[in-house]
């Protein structure tokens, strides 16, 4: 087995009074896209994403809980102690509670797929057992099983005759909108039956075996040739990955101050009550130029 198959999830899988202990691997790639990196054009930095509250600047990991909004402005809390109290058996044990045929289940449904593996030698008897069964009788394994503080629906069904298991993440049937609603405004008249034969017959011209490896990501292949031209010409720019201790967003007002120095002049000090401004012999020239605060990021 690969080194990069890194447990995502351990716990049992578990029909009627068999239990198999099992774990999760990631069946995605994470390495199959480019992924890039936002960039300021002008200082050469990564753009860093910070947890900011207002008038308080970036909050520290220790000092952020979980808030659920029971009417406007008015909240519960969440500690991650309490959330980890809540007993639910999905969180360590996938039950199988009912089976249903392979080609039953929409692929609306389907979410996110994983590997499942037997978790040690004892469990790889039970494994080998219900991957063979499942793989006889065409079916589909439908549980629960608790994942990144969510309770998901899950189908558990074999990858192949004699090679292993796989689960999906389905989604709930209140995730998915009405599909009667989406479609109703399409009309109700049936096409001409000529046109369906010929629909038909192309289908059937068309139709073999699915392989996935025959088709490629065009997108990514051009993405990474254009990589590779610019590396060619030696289109590449140093950029700045270290980020400052202690950066804070600045508030408005500082912001403002930043600003009006930016542009050449100096900033004006706060009036107090009605008293008259004084009056000097020469007033510094006020800039023409406007300068924007920068947005507070939300976290």
């Amino acid at each position: 087995m690969a080194e990069s198959a890194r447990t995502f999830w351990k716990g049992h899988l578990r029909l009627a009074l068999v239990s198999i202990p099992v774990r999760l691997v990631a069946a995605e790639k994470a390495e199959s896209e480019i992924r890039f990196h936002q960039v300021d054009r002008n200082s050469k930095q990564r753009i860093r994403y910070l947890k900011v509250a207002p008038g308080k600047g970036e909050v520290k990991k220790e000092d952020i809980v979980l808030g659920y909004e029971v009417e406007p402005g008015n909240y519960v809390f969440m500690e991650d102690e309490e959330l980890d109290s809540l007993k639910l058996s999905s969180r360590h044990t996938i039950e199988l509670s009912q089976f249903v045929e392979a080609d039953e289940i929409e692929p609306l449904y389907f979410n996110r797929p994983y590997y499942v593996l037997p978790d040690g030698e004892v469990a790889e008897e039970g494994y080998r057992v219900l991957r063979d069964a499942l793989w006889a009788k065409h079916k589909v394994g439908i549980g629960q099983l608790t994942l990144r503080g969510r309770e998901h629906l899950v189908a558990l069904y074999p990858i192949g005759e004699g090679q292993g298991l796989a689960l999906d993440t389905l989604r709930y049937e209140t995730e998915l909108k009405d599909a009667a609603d989406i479609f109703s405004g399409i009309g109700r008249e049936k096409p001409r039956e000529d046109m369906v034969q010929m629909a038909e017959d192309l289908i059937a011209r068309r139709t073999e075996p699915f392989d996935a490896a025959k088709f490629r990501n065009h997108y990514a292949e051009a993405l990474r040739d254009l990589v590779k031209a610019k590396l060619g010409r030696g289109e590449t720019v140093p950029v700045e990955e270290q980020v400052e201790s202690g950066a804070k967003v600045l508030d408005f007002m500082e912001a403002l101050k930043r600003s009006v120095a930016a542009s050449g002049g100096e900033p004006e000090p706060p009036k107090k009550g009605r008293a008259p401004a004084k009056k000097t012999s020469k007033a510094p020239a006020k800039s023409t130029k406007t300068s924007k605060a920068p947005a507070r990021r939300r976290a």
